[in-house]
């Protein structure tokens, strides 16, 4: 055979029966299942959990950026790949066994935004406040005053959950400037940083 030819396809071989096995399943749309073993490896995922999920939001950020530029097709091709990693960490959330029923994850998120409310971004304030950082101030003061919003939302949500009732019909709208979250009908204007509640984002 000349040596310039590409070699044949192999017809066996460990390697490809092992492609065949893996290619074989049939998709599901369920991320790989919770493991437990090994401290690094739980460490490791932990790490890669936090890095995809900051990905995903920075792309999200960069394909504003982009459509304002007038490049929609690169602002497309960020929020592609932003999905790629909100998947990639959706699966390592399910691998750390994140991801529980419907009352476990409010409870989850609940217990997360009472974190933030009292602990974490109080001490960050702090720290930008001494440190004279007004931006970082700001930004705090936005996530503060959100993570609040959706503590009372969270709980209430949980307790209908817990009764077997699924949250109401209503609009959830959401500035998009501070994050501040209502169920219903959007303020004039945001009491938090003063956006026209037409901008309010819905879902």
């Amino acid at each position: 055979m000349d040596p310039r030819e590409p070699a044949p396809p192999s017809s066996g071989g460990a390697h490809a029966k092992e492609e065949h096995d893996t290619m074989a399943e049939p998709f599901k749309n369920t991320p790989p299942a919770p493991d437990d073993r090994g401290e690094m490896t739980k460490a490791n995922i932990a790490a890669a959990l936090a890095g995809e999920s900051q990905a995903s939001q920075k792309y999200l950020a960069f394909a504003d950026v982009a459509d304002d530029e007038g490049y929609p097709n690169v602002a497309r091709l960020f929020r592609a790949v932003a999905y790629a990693e909100s998947t990639h960490a959706r699966n390592h959330l399910s691998v750390l066994g994140e991801i529980g029923t419907t009352a476990e994850n409010l409870k989850a998120a609940w217990g997360g935004e009472t974190f933030e409310i009292d602990e974490m971004y109080p001490a960050y304030g702090a720290v930008a406040k001494l440190q004279e950082n007004k931006g970082a101030q700001t930004t705090v003061r936005y996530a503060l005053k959100a993570e609040m919003d959706h503590q009372g939302i969270y709980d209430s949500t949980l307790k209908g959950v817990e009764g077997q009732t699924d949250l109401g019909p209503e609009t959830i709208r959401v500035c998009p400037i501070c994050g501040h979250t209502v169920i219903g009908d959007a303020p004039d204007e945001c009491p938090v940083c003063g956006t026209a509640g037409v901008y309010f984002k819905e879902f």
